[in-house]
């Protein structure tokens, strides 16, 4: 195999000659273009930006009125079935949207790299750079020392502060670092080694993304790296009218957080960026979002990120409210007692596929093994006795029967259980027997069931009755809906917790906190 990927390479050149060379036309339009950036004055380069903004908007701006159009009727209109309608039309649209940014962005692709890779050399050859002051360069000098104004000029100097270091601006894109912008642009992973100018690289695809006006995360793996990069490469950004913040210099929840979301180019660590989203996923309302519509992300070390990072899960905890509301407070024993009919339930089937096996009789003896075995995966006395020689496979073997045909006999298995374990997918699921058991004598028998809202809505919209009684039922049947997804919920983490985790395995208890 190795001789035949030998000639092969040698016929067509390895994957990565390859990339290059479907790469290197696009780099050559770039040096193209920047050869004729050279001559031109510090506002006209400015205003090749403000071209390429106007260029990009202009593509998408029908597709983004009729949006605005649509998402105005959703206020207008009562009826659920017809709101969903306009969604999905926005839904569309959105996606036409994306597809064209795709395609205008890499046509003007070249020109913006050239601009950027053009302001970098600027700032290493000049000490200062002097452009006609507009309202943005004024603003930026209130914050910043290395931006001064006089009269109706703005001058930016080449040194500024970075990471808590005055550092002087003295890099100029190469070749590597426009293919890696491609690359990253493309949505592809590019590998380079230390000192080849990852930081550089990132500020083309950063700024070519960051014009659309839809917003940029730059996500680093710790908080220095976040606030460094942010003012090492904000500079480039904001000569050409671009906002750049650092989410890890705001407090979560505040209102600079919020703004720091709405920044062109927003940099920050991948737990913030994370724990931020856990958040907005919490939010009651709109207003309590912080981050907007998911738009180009860059990720820093992505294997640490994605892969050695990813391992540790983020998790908001906080203290469990104790009220009237409590559910889980009032389904616990009702989950007890299910759990401890299941136990002895388990216990029994393991008792009697023991007996059955030793008997010879395999087939009644290894389905009954498997009915424990679905029933409770735990039970000590079920691992010690699939430990011994031929049992597992016994298992195996009929599990492997009764999942024939998508699971078709599988219900002969667990219709005598309270509920199913899968260990694999880390899952409970109630049988009928189940719901039975802990739904009480003089509850509705769907207390724990929930309701198929589409077509009780279908029916209702076929009943004739009027409009004013459509919308009355259609909201009774979404409380209904919410208020069993929440109790149906409150069983099923609790059923989890009682079935699946087990004290000093899955987790400890120290000082009364769980762990």
């Amino acid at each position: 195999m190795s001789i035949v990927n030998s000639i092969l390479g040698k016929l067509f050149g390895s994957k990565s000659e390859r990339d290059i060379k479907e790469i290197s036309p696009i780099v050559e339009s770039i040096k193209e273009v920047y050869s004729t950036l050279q001559n031109i004055s510090n506002d006209e380069l400015r205003s090749k930006t403000a071209q390429i903004k106007s260029t990009i908007h202009n593509s998408i701006q029908p597709e983004v009125d009729k949006v605005k159009e649509l998402k105005s009727k959703v206020d207008e209109e009562s009826d659920i079935i017809k709101k969903q309608d306009i969604y999905d039309e926005v839904d569309k649209i959105e996606k036409v949207t994306d597809e064209k940014l795709e395609e205008v962005l890499m046509e003007v692709l070249p020109e913006a790299f050239a601009i950027v890779k053009e302001t970098a050399r600027r700032f290493t050859e000049n000490e200062m750079i002097e452009v006609t002051a507009n309202e943005n360069d004024r603003n930026l000098a209130a914050r910043h020392s290395h931006i001064e104004i006089k009269k109706d000029k703005a001058i930016y100097k080449n040194k500024w502060i970075a990471g808590g270091n005055e550092i002087t601006w003295e890099m100029i894109h190469y070749d590597v670092q426009l293919i890696g912008g491609v690359v990253l642009h493309q949505g592809k992973i590019a590998e380079m080694a230390t000192g080849e100018g990852k930081t550089l690289v990132a500020t083309l695809p950063v700024f070519l993304n960051a014009l659309t006006g839809r917003g940029v995360h730059v996500v680093t793996v710790n908080d220095y790296l976040a606030k460094r990069d942010s003012e090492w490469m904000g500079p480039i950004y904001e000569f050409h009218g671009l906002s750049v913040d650092c989410i890890d210099k705001h407090e979560p929840n505040s209102a600079s957080r919020r703004e720091a979301y709405k920044a062109d180019i927003t940099f920050g660590t991948n737990n913030e960026f994370g724990f931020d989203y856990l958040r907005d996923n919490m939010a009651i309302g709109v207003a309590d979002l912080v981050q907007r519509k998911h738009n180009y992300t860059i990720v820093d070390e992505v294997d640490s990120v994605l892969i050695d990072d990813a391992r540790t899960p983020l998790i908001i905890s906080g203290p469990v409210p104790r009220g009237d509301n409590q559910e889980f407070e009032e389904f616990k024993p009702r989950i007890e007692k299910l759990v401890n009919a299941q136990r002895k339930l388990a216990s029994e089937m393991l008792s009697e596929a023991k007996t059955l096996i030793k008997a010879g009789d395999k087939e009644k003896g290894g389905f009954k093994l498997l009915q424990a075995f679905k029933g409770l995966p735990k039970n000590k006395a079920l691992i010690k006795f699939l430990s011994e020689e031929g049992n597992k496979a016994l298992l195996l073997k009929t599990e492997n029967f009764y999942m024939q045909d998508s699971n078709k006999n599988m219900h002969k298995v667990t219709d005598e259980l309270f509920f199913v374990i899968d260990e694999k997918l880390n899952s409970v699921d109630l049988t009928d027997k189940g719901v039975d058991t802990i739904t009480g004598t003089t509850e509705d028998p769907d207390f724990f069931v929930l309701p198929d809202i589409g077509s009780e809505i279908a029916e209702l919209e076929k009943s004739g009755i009027s409009e004013s009684e459509k919308v009355a039922k259609k909201d009774k049947l979404s409380q209904d809906y919410a208020i069993k997804s929440e109790r149906i919920h409150t069983v099923n983490q609790l059923l989890k917790a009682y079935a699946m985790f087990e004290k000093d395995v899955e987790y400890v208890v120290i000082d009364n906190k769980v762990k």
